[in-house]
C-alpha cells in the first residue's frame, strides 16, 4: 500500500475540506473536479482518510454500515478507469435497493452498473493473515448482485486516489433473493451475462475478479485488518465486477444472470417519486 505523504497527511484540514467537497456533490448533484488536479501528490492513505471522513459524517446522520465493496479487481475495470490495483469502499443501509424494483435515476450523478457475486458473512472475518480457507469458512451464502457505481468526480476523470476518496465510486447495491451455499457453485468458472433492455451487453466469468471473487474477500479482510477493522457477521461484501461497467439512463432495465446462482435486476425510472 502506498505510504506516500500527500498534502492530506501533513494538513488534516485538507482531509476535511476534500470530504466536504464530495459531500456537497451528493447534496447538489453537481460533480467536482478531480482532487488530484489540485493535489497531485495525494496519497492512498490520504484518500482513505477523506473517504472515512465522509463515512463519519453519514454515521452522524444515522447511517448504518452494512458492508464493504472491493473495486477495480478485474483487468477490464482497471483498463476502463486507468488504474492498477484494487480499492475498497463502505456500503450503507441507504445504498440497498430491491431486486426487480425501480430506482430513480436522478439520485445518481453519473451511474454505471456492474454484475457481481455478493458474499454475506455468517461470522466475523478479521485480518491480517486471512487465507482463502478462512474467508470461505466465514461466508454464509452468496447472492447475485448488481452494483450501481457512481462518481462525484466530473466525467469519471479519476485516478486511484480520486476514486478511493470518493468511497470507491459507490452508488447502490441490488441483491438477488436466492441464497446459494458457497460450496454449491464454482465462483471462478461461473459465467455471467449482463443485459440492458433485453439486449446482451457484456459477458464474463468469476475468474476475472482476481482469479476468483473469493480472493477479493481475502484481500479486503487483510487490508482492513491492517486498519484494525473487522468484517462483521451479516455484512455484505461486493468483491468486484465480473465485466466492464456499462452506463445506465432513465428508462433502462438491467438484468444479470449468473451460472449456478440466479438472476437479479433493476429498473431506472425518471420520476422523482420512484
Amino acid at each position: 500500500m502506498d505510504q506516500g505523504k500527500g498534502q492530506g497527511v501533513q494538513d488534516p484540514a485538507f482531509v476535511d475540506k476534500a470530504a466536504a467537497l464530495l459531500l456537497d456533490a451528493y447534496a447538489t448533484g453537481k460533480p467536482v473536479r478531480p482532487l488530484t488536479e489540485g493535489s497531485p501528490d495525494l496519497s492512498i492513505d490520504d484518500a482513505y482518510a477523506i473517504q472515512l471522513a465522509q463515512v463519519d459524517a453519514w454515521r452522524a446522520r444515522g447511517a448504518v454500515i452494512k458492508g464493504h465493496k472491493v473495486g477495480l479487481t478485474s483487468a477490464a475495470m482497471q483498463r476502463q478507469l486507468g488504474v492498477d490495483q484494487p480499492d475498497f469502499g463502505h456500503l450503507t443501509d441507504a445504498m440497498f435497493f430491491t431486486d426487480s424494483g425501480r430506482v430513480n435515476a436522478g439520485r445518481f450523478l453519473q451511474p454505471r452498473i456492474e454484475p457481481e457475486v455478493a458474499f454475506v458473512l455468517g461470522r466475523p472475518l478479521s485480518g491480517p493473515g486471512v487465507t482463502a480457507a478462512d474467508a470461505a469458512a466465514a461466508v454464509d451464502f452468496v447472492l447475485p448482485a448488481l452494483e450501481i457505481i457512481d462518481s462525484r468526480i466530473a466525467d469519471w476523470k479519476i485516478t486511484l486516489a480520486d476514486t478511493i476518496a470518493d468511497n470507491a465510486s459507490s452508488g447502490g447495491v441490488v441483491l438477488g433473493t436466492r441464497p446459494v451455499r458457497l460450496d454449491a457453485v464454482d465462483l471462478a468458472l461461473g459465467g455471467c451475462l449482463l443485459y440492458r433492455n433485453g439486449g446482451l451487453e457484456q459477458t464474463g466469468a468469476g475468474g476475472a475478479v482476481l482469479g476468483s471473487p473469493l480472493n477479493a474477500l481475502v484481500w479486503l479482510a487483510n487490508v482492513l485488518g491492517e486498519r484494525d477493522v473487522t468484517l462483521e457477521a451479516g455484512h455484505v461484501v461486493l468483491p468486484g465486477s465480473i465485466t466492464a461497467a456499462i452506463p445506465v439512463n432513465p428508462g433502462d432495465h438491467i438484468t444479470a444472470t449468473f451460472a449456478g446462482i440466479g438472476s437479479v435486476s433493476i429498473g431506472f425510472a425518471a420520476e422523482a417519486n420512484s
